[in-house]
């Protein structure tokens, strides 16, 4: 099973234009979710001619019961968006509060 959870799933129907590898070496077990990858994937939507580039990032957890993206952050945020966010989750231990707002997310599906 594979969960969007955006308003608008239409956004991510596509491939991402450049993805972040966060974790993907080995296995985790989290609240009996096993937990095999974790990205950061990039969208890039439009661009405006003052503005920039409108981006919409999201984050993708693959576990053994199924995967979810869901929203990370999106806007006008410049060039390098993207690998200033997966240096940030890296550095600050923001990688574990993705994968339990997923997990939480997936448990509310199968449920």
């Amino acid at each position: 099973m594979h969960k969007v959870d955006l308003h608008d799933p239409t956004r991510v129907a596509r491939t991402p234009d450049d993805i972040q590898v966060l974790f993907s070496s080995g296995n985790f077990v989290q609240d009996d979710f096993v937990i095999s990858k974790v990205e950061l994937r990039l969208y890039l939507e439009r661009v405006d001619e003052r503005l920039g580039q409108y981006s919409l990032i999201t984050s993708f957890v693959d576990t053994n019961r199924g995967s979810v993206e869901m929203i990370y952050d999106e806007g006008f945020r410049g060039e390098g968006h993207l690998l200033r966010a997966s240096e940030f989750l890296k550095s600050n231990l923001g990688i574990s509060g993705l994968v339990l707002r997923s997990i939480i997310s997936l448990r509310q599906t199968l449920e």
